[in-house]
C-alpha cells in the first residue's frame, strides 16, 4: 500500500521533476517507509512506500526492469502474488524480489494489459514502456485504490490523491457544476470520471488506459459482473447459495491475510466485521487484534456500540482495543479528516475512520474491514421497495429513497451560475438502471450501488482515512469472485430477514445471534449528525468566510435558513444539510480551490 504520482509530457518538453517532488512530499502519510523518484526525459514517476510485502529494499519503487524496458509504480496489494510469481517463473521470468509490484511488472511483460485479469487484489498502477514511450494506467475492479488525473495541453499528471495533484500546480480548481449537482443530490457521490474540481478527473474502476507517446489514449473496461441468474445455478436451494457464498467469503478473508506484517480487524460490532473475525478465528488465528471506536453521546444520541463488539471480542478471544473519543478531541480532528479527503465526503463515518485509524496506527499497519457488504448483499432500506417494481418506476423509487434532494430543490440551494437546466443526477441513474445485464430492478440498484456509490463513498472513505495514517485496509466483501457470485444470487435471498438474508444465515453458523439480530448499526458520531458547540462554530465560520462569499456556491438566503435551525433540515438518509454545505466549503478552503 502506497502513494504514487507522475508527470508525462507530449509536446517535446521534459517532465517537471520539481512538480513530482512536491507530489511525493504530499503523499508521505500514505507511504511512511520510503520514497523514490525516477525520470527519463518526458516521463517522471514518484512513489511513497508503506512496506507490507517484501520489506526489503528489493521492493522499493519506482521499480525499473532494464532487461524488459519497463518501469512501474504501484499502490495496493495483489493477494495471489506468490502463485503468479511461480507461474511467471515457470514461463522463464527471473525475479529479484518477493514483492507484488514485480509480479505486476513481469505479468505485464508476459500478458500485456491483460495482466489485470490475473490479479486478485486491490490496485492502481502506472507503467512506462521504454521502447514505445507508451504509458499504461490501471485501476482494480471495485475501485478500492484511487487514481486521479489532471490533463492539460501537452501534459498528463496522475496521483493517488487530489491534494497531491494540486501541490503540483497548474490545475483548474474551479467547481464543476455537474459534479456539484451530484454532490448535493447523491449524498456526496460524484461518479467517475468527474470530481468536484473541473481540472481533476479520476480513472474509473475496472479500467485500463493506454496512453501513447503522442498523447492519444484508449480506455478498456475489463470487468463487469452480470446481475442475472445463470444456468449453472438452476435448481440451487437457499442452502446451496449459503454454502457457496460462505466458501467464497472464507477464501476472500484468507486471501487478505497475505502480508509480511500482522493483520488486524476493524470491529464495529455489526454483522459484517463480526463475520470476518469469526472466520479468521476458524482459520486458526489467535490473539487477533481488533479495534472499536466510540464517541460521547450528544442530544440523546448514543455514540458507541461497544456492547456488540465486546460480545465478539469475548467470544473469539481477540486482543481487543476499545477506543473512546471525547467531544473536544473530535473537534480537533475535523481539520485532519477534511485534509485527508481526496474528495469532499459528508458521511460522519469519515471522521470516525480518521480517528480510529490514528489509534490503530500506533500498533498495527494492516487491517481487514467489513465495508461493502451492504451494497453487495442488499443491506440498505431502499432495496426492498424495488422488489417487483418496473424499471421506469424503479428510477423514481430509488431517487426518493437515496437522493438528498430533487432537481427542483437544487434551484433553491445553488447560485444561478451553478444552476443547471437539466438533471444530470437523475439522468445518470436512469441510464445506469436501464442498461442490460441486470435482471430485476433490485439487481439494477445493487449494480449501481456496487459500481458507483460504493466506490465513491464507503470505499473511498476507508482508503483516504486509513492511508492518511499509513494503514492498509483490506475489504474481503469486495473480493471480485465473491462479488460475481453475489451478483448472480437471487435478490429475494439477499432481501430476506430485513436485508443481507444470505449473510445472516451464514452468520448464524459462526457468530453469536445477538450481533446478527440487532438493529442495523454504523459508526455513530453524534457531534456531527447533531451540530452544536464547536463543531457548529466551525461550520458557521467556513460558510461565513470571505472565501465562501467570493466563491458564491450557495444562495445566501438558503445558508442563513440552515444556520437559523442547524439541525432542522435533514436528508432522507438523516444527514444534516448544513453539514453537507459546510463540509464542501471547508474542503475547498483546505485545498486552496
Amino acid at each position: 500500500m502506497c502513494g504514487l504520482c507522475g508527470d508525462i509530457t507530449f509536446d517535446g518538453t521534459a517532465a517537471d521533476t520539481a512538480a513530482v517532488a512536491r507530489m511525493v512530499e504530499e503523499l508521505v502519510p500514505r507511504g511512511p517507509d520510503g520514497q523514490g523518484v525516477w525520470d527519463v526525459g518526458r516521463v517522471a514517476f514518484g512513489h511513497r512506500r508503506l512496506s507490507v510485502i517484501d520489506l526489503s529494499q528489493n521492493g522499493a519503487q519506482p521499480m525499473v526492469d532494464e532487461e524488459l524496458g519497463l518501469t512501474a509504480v504501484f499502490n495496493g496489494c495483489i493477494y495471489d502474488h506468490a502463485e503468479l510469481r511461480a507461474e511467471l517463473t515457470a514461463l522463464g521470468h527471473r525475479f529479484r524480489s518477493t514483492s507484488d509490484t514485480e509480479v505486476v511488472l513481469k505479468g505485464y511483460a508476459q500478458w500485456g494489459t491483460a495482466v489485470v485479469d490475473h490479479l486478485h487484489g486491490m490496485f492502481a498502477f502506472v507503467l512506462h514502456e521504454r521502447d514505445s514511450g507508451r504509458v499504461v494506467l490501471a485501476r482494480d475492479r471495485l475501485g478500492i485504490k484511487p487514481l486521479y488525473l489532471a490533463e492539460t495541453p501537452g501534459r498528463l499528471r496522475f496521483a493517488s490523491t487530489v491534494p497531491a495533484l494540486l501541490r503540483a500546480g497548474g490545475i483548474d480548481t474551479s467547481v464543476d457544476p455537474v459534479a456539484l449537482h451530484h454532490y448535493l443530490t447523491w449524498h456526496a457521490v460524484v461518479p467517475a470520471p468527474r470530481t468536484i474540481l473541473n481540472g481533476v478527473r479520476k480513472l474509473p474502476p475496472a479500467t485500463v488506459r493506454v496512453v501513447e507517446a503522442d498523447g492519444s489514449s484508449t480506455d478498456h473496461r475489463y470487468w463487469q459482473p452480470r446481475y442475472e441468474r445463470r444456468p449453472e445455478h438452476a435448481g440451487w436451494s437457499a442452502r446451496d447459495w449459503e454454502d457457496a457464498i460462505e466458501d467464497a467469503l472464507r477464501v476472500a478473508v484468507r486471501r487478505r491475510l497475505v502480508a509480511d506484517v500482522p493483520v488486524g480487524v476493524l470491529l464495529s460490532g455489526g454483522l459484517d466485521s463480526s463475520l470476518i473475525v469469526g472466520l479468521l478465528a476458524e482459520e486458526g488465528q489467535t490473539g487477533l487484534a481488533t479495534y472499536s471506536i466510540g464517541f460521547d453521546a450528544v442530544a440523546g444520541q448514543e455514540g458507541d456500540e461497544f456492547r456488540y463488539s465486546d460480545v465478539i471480542a469475548e467470544r473469539f478471544g481477540t486482543d481487543h482495543h476499545r477506543i473512546r473519543v471525547g467531544s473536544d478531541e473530535l473537534v480537533g480532528a475535523l481539520g485532519h479528516a477534511v485534509g485527508a479527503m481526496s474528495e469532499p465526503m459528508v458521511s460522519h463515518d469519515a471522521v470516525a475512520f480518521d480517528l480510529l485509524s490514528e489509534r490503530v496506527s500506533e500498533s498495527i499497519r494492516v487491517v481487514q474491514s467489513g465495508q461493502g457488504a451492504d451494497e453487495v448483499f442488499a443491506g440498505y432500506h431502499w432495496y426492498p421497495p424495488l422488489a417487483g417494481v418496473g424499471r421506469q418506476e424503479a428510477v423514481a423509487t430509488y431517487a426518493r429513497s437515496f437522493f438528498d434532494r430533487d432537481h427542483a430543490a437544487m434551484q433553491q440551494v445553488v447560485a444561478d451560475r451553478y444552476a443547471l437546466a437539466d438533471d444530470p443526477s437523475l439522468a445518470f441513474v436512469r441510464e445506469h438502471m436501464s442498461a442490460p445485464g441486470a435482471e430485476t430492478a433490485v439487481d439494477a440498484a445493487l449494480r449501481l450501488d456496487s459500481e458507483v456509490m460504493l466506490v465513491d463513498d464507503p470505499v473511498k472513505r476507508v482508503d483516504n482515512m486509513s492511508m492518511a495514517w499509513g494503514i492498509e485496509a483490506r475489504v474481503p466483501f469486495l473480493d471480485h469472485d465473491l462479488v460475481e457470485l453475489a451478483a448472480a444470487c437471487p435478490p429475494e435471498l439477499k432481501l430476506a430477514q430485513d436485508g443481507k438474508g444470505v449473510l445472516k444465515s451464514i452468520g448464524r453458523r459462526i457468530i453469536p445471534p445477538e450481533v446478527i439480530d440487532r438493529p442495523k448499526g454504523y459508526f455513530p458520531v453524534p457531534a456531527i449528525t447533531h451540530l452544536e458547540g464547536k463543531v457548529l462554530d466551525t461550520v458557521r465560520d467556513a460558510l461565513a468566510s470571505n472565501a465562501a462569499r467570493d466563491r458564491g456556491l450557495f444562495r445566501p438566503e438558503y445558508v442563513q435558513h440552515l444556520l437559523a435551525g442547524p439541525n432542522a433540515a435533514l436528508t432522507p438518509l438523516r444527514g444534516n444539510q448544513l453539514w453537507q454545505l459546510g463540509l464542501l466549503e471547508m474542503w475547498l478552503q483546505e485545498n486552496g480551490a
